[in-house]
């Protein structure tokens, strides 16, 4: 095991490579039992807590979102000592109501990706988490303080649906998913909230809106050309949004059972897990 270096982590999304106002430039490598995280975790301060920072993408952005190792970059942050993610992440809106540019602080996710895996467990050990509530809600709250207080126009709570990708929605898919509810779209998060679940880490997202997907009649179709001003704007915001964040949240976990999560999930007896199960999530389990 690592020696603890760091009590939250940032996972930064699309156009957030880096985080100004952290303290401390030291970057290291972590391996993993599930192979290697996204890139170099940077390690520093806010204020007088300790962050540990990485680039879901990779820095230079070199991975797509089915690419990206989840598990690596989840069980990255939990050897480190990790026990609160805040997730920045860029988002489509999905309602007349959310512009670009706005925040949105989801508390429900809905899974329509395919090709990724979900979980730690399997090949010699089994659990089942709760997901009914599969935000932080102590942390959620704290988000959508440090949104508000940065001058933010934050939304308080939504259904992010999370798509396979890369390819944007068609207008098919669009219409479908704006009649089941959602509120926003992504490419990212629901692996990281599940696997988050399973570490038993804090995890809330804030989405960072760029676009209106392509349901909109009246605005031009997503695409790249059109979302790269919207996440130099946005990245800035994240920043100020995850620094006020950090700084407020209180130094233990409190209104959360988070931290609980395999107390009641695990099926397989501890005694009948297998040594390789065993060393494999000896971070998980303890």
């Amino acid at each position: 095991m690592i020696e603890p270096r760091a009590e939250i982590g940032i996972l930064g999304g699309s156009g957030l490579y880096g985080l100004a106002g952290m303290e401390g430039g030291e970057e290291i490598r972590v391996a993993t039992p599930f192979g290697d995280p996204s890139d170099r975790i940077r390690l520093g301060t806010i204020g007088k807590t300790s962050v540990a920072f990485l680039a879901r993408h990779g820095r230079k952005h070199t991975l797509l979102p089915s690419d990206i190792n989840y598990r690596a970059n989840i069980y990255a942050l939990k050897l480190l000592g990790v026990d609160r993610i805040l997730s920045a992440s860029a988002v489509g809106s999905m309602r007349e109501s959310i512009h670009p540019r706005q925040v949105v602080l989801p508390d429900q996710f809905i899974d329509r990706t395919r090709n990724r895996i979900s979980t730690f467990f399997g090949d010699g050990a089994a659990a089942h988490i709760s997901f009914a509530d599969p935000v932080c809600p102590e942390l959620r709250t704290a988000l959508l303080a440090g949104s508000r207080a940065e001058g933010a126009v934050a939304h308080d709570g939504g259904t992010y649906l999370c798509m396979e990708g890369p390819a944007f929605s068609t207008r098919a898919e669009s219409r479908l998913y704006r009649s089941w509810g959602v509120d926003i779209i992504g490419m990212t998060n629901l692996q990281e909230a599940k696997l988050s679940r399973e570490a038993e880490i804090c995890y809330a997202t804030l989405a960072l809106v760029t676009d209106f997907d392509c349901w909109h009649e009246d605005e031009d179709d997503v695409s790249v050309d059109s979302l790269l001003a919207t996440l130099k704007a946005n990245s800035r915001l994240a920043a100020d949004v995850l620094r006020k964040t950090v700084a407020g949240l209180p130094r233990e976990r409190r209104e959360c059972r988070c931290g609980q999560a395999l107390k009641y999930a695990m099926i397989t007896d501890r005694d009948s897990i297998s040594p390789e199960a065993r060393k494999r999530l000896a971070a998980i389990l303890g």
